[in-house]
This record gives structure tokens, sequence and C-alpha cells, in this order.
């Protein structure tokens, strides 16, 4: 699970999550020209790349290869463990 909380640890990491939740299935050249418009990030794509291996490291994204295309993918289950690991019952 210290994989999941380095991961998240960067904002670049945590605005890649924010467009694959937005629009799943990206390659790096979409998801480079979206932080690009939308969030001014100006990474070089092998520097979003480093970012998209360690959310792989941490099990939060996938990635598939479509032809010369590695498709990226959202997996949320990592952030459901951290959540119901602190999971406040609430009382009626």
């Amino acid at each position: 699970m210290g994989d999941v909380y380095q991961a998240l640890a960067d904002p670049t990491r945590r605005l890649i999550l924010d467009e694959l939740t937005e629009r799943d299935g990206q390659s790096l050249f979409e998801l480079c020209g979206r932080l690009t418009m939308r969030h001014g990030v100006s990474s070089s794509r092998q520097a979003i790349s480093q970012h998209l291996a360690v959310l792989e490291d941490a099990g939060l994204v996938s990635a598939h290869r479509d032809g010369r295309t590695k498709i990226h993918h959202l997996h949320t289950e990592p952030l459901r463990e951290i959540a119901q690991r602190w999971a406040i019952p609430t009382e009626e």
C-alpha cells in the first residue's frame, strides 16, 4: 500500500489519474496533450511516461498495446482499499 501513497504524493500523477477518470483508455500522446491544454503541465512525454510507470507499479494504472500505441486504463481498487482501511462507521 506504500506504493499507492507514493504514487499519489505527486501532483502530476494525480492529474493523470483525474484525466483517466474523466476519459479512460488514453495513449501517452493523448494524456500529454490533455495535461498541457487543461492543466498547463509542460512535462516531456518521457517524464509523463515515468509518472505512468510509477502509477502502474502501484496498481493504479494498467496498459495494453494497440498496435504501436500503449493505451492506459485506471484501476481504483487500491484507492478503495485505502478508503476501507480507515472507514468510519456511521452512527444511527
